[in-house]
């Protein structure tokens, strides 16, 4: 039996509220016949009611990434949500087409009596944390087959993997927009449809190729002309590479309608460090340095501040040494992140250990905080020094 006004308006006094200070509109809910709880209730369909109810901000698509070995994540457009289930002490009630206060407000009501029947109830809902990309597998996938150049055997070979942006966003547990920036932080590039990282050799002949030419016209490393580039160096390499490494290592600008690049002292001193270390376990670091300026181009100066998250140096060691360690090969959660570094070194100092854990932070969390809760502090030297809160075996 359906309730009048009359029912309703007597319930009010019973209850001692005021009419007047409630919508005209009122809902009468009854279970229907097959009501069941929330097992019977579709997943997905179930998250995004939630989703949809508690952050009206989303009205974008969202999607659900995840392979069946990970922890799911939600995606917006932009940013990257962890998933948890939360128990909650009040039932919540899912009705189709029920319309929530501020969407009666602005439609006109009388003193009517809406009659809604209840399609399923839960106790639980899926509770959304920010949290970082995880954007660690998106490397890994694009060095199993590296880019060496349009003569490569392996161009030649098409059982070699390969991946799109669809490929990449049903794989990789991040957002487009995360995704998109890594792949630039990766100098990754399309090429043929397929995001592909270039062989660090093949890169650094493209660069190579760059620093004589501008050697060779005595150019200014802040103004080098991109359409003489390509003229100069297409019979050596396809144009679209030379362009992206000149993307990779200097900022496009346009000058009187001709586009030039300013190379970075920094990106190439950087470069031509990995390149040196790369095959070394461990380099006299005064011969380091020595080799390095003497191997950059000419005009530009070499400092240890550029090698930040790339190479460590032990001061402790005699003769002091550097060696390669780069942080986007530390594992990517917290706690692992710290046992590999403190599993290779005993105690840092805050410079050092700084670059190593940097991305790491959050919008509220800083380096001080996240050495705060794994690492303890002590006073070494006069120096502030940093080791495990936990045994690291």
């Amino acid at each position: 039996m359906e309730r009048t006004r009359a029912e309703v308006d007597a319930t009010l006094q019973t209850a001692k509220l005021d009419a007047a200070e409630l919508l005209p509109a009122a809902h009468c809910l009854r279970f229907g016949p097959g009501t069941e709880g929330e097992a019977s209730l579709p997943g997905c369909a179930y998250l995004m009611v939630r989703v949809m109810y508690f952050f009206p901000p989303f009205s974008c698509s969202l999607v659900i990434r995840g392979d069946k070995d990970e922890q799911a994540v939600l995606c917006s457009e932009d940013k990257t949500y962890d998933l948890k289930v939360a128990d909650t002490s009040n039932m919540l009630l899912f009705i189709p087409g029920c319309k929530i206060p501020e969407q009666l407000k602005m439609e006109e009501t009388h003193c009517n009596i809406i009659h809604t029947e209840i399609f399923g109830f839960t106790n639980n809902y899926w509770e959304l944390r920010r949290c970082r990309p995880k954007l660690k597998k998106l490397k890994k996938l694009l060095m199993e087959n590296t880019y060496e150049g349009p003569d490569s055997e392996k161009e030649k070979d098409s059982s070699h993997l390969k991946y799109t942006t669809e490929d990449l966003l049903d794989q990789i547990q991040a957002s487009e927009e995360e995704i998109m920036t890594q792949l630039r932080v990766l100098n990754a590039c399309e090429i043929g449809g397929y995001w592909r990282i270039l062989e660090f050799d093949y890169e650094m002949k493209l660069l190579n190729h760059i620093t004589q030419l501008v050697d060779s016209e005595s150019w200014s490393f802040s103004k080098v002309p991109l359409n003489t580039c390509l003229q100069e160096l297409g019979p050596l390499e396809p144009e679209e590479m030379i362009e992206h490494c000149l993307k990779c290592y200097g900022k496009k600008y346009t000058e009187e309608g001709e586009v030039y690049f300013e190379l970075s002292a920094d990106k190439i001193c950087r470069a031509t460090a990995q390149m040196l270390l790369q095959n070394a376990v461990k380099f006299n670091l005064a011969e380091f340095h020595e080799v390095w300026q003497q191997s950059v181009p000419e005009g530009m100066t070499t400092r240890l501040d550029q090698l930040k998250g790339l190479a460590l140096v032990d001061r402790q060691s005699r003769p002091e040494i550097i060696f390669l360690l780069k942080a986007e090969d530390l594992p990517e959660g917290d706690q692992e992140r710290f046992n590999s570094l403190f599993s290779l070194r005993e105690k840092w100092t805050e410079e050092d250990i700084a670059p190593y854990i940097q991305d790491l932070c959050g919008e509220k969390l800083t380096i001080g905080a996240l050495l705060t809760k794994y690492a303890r502090s002590s006073m070494q030297n006069g120096v502030k020094v940093y080791n495990s809160r936990r045994p690291i075996s």
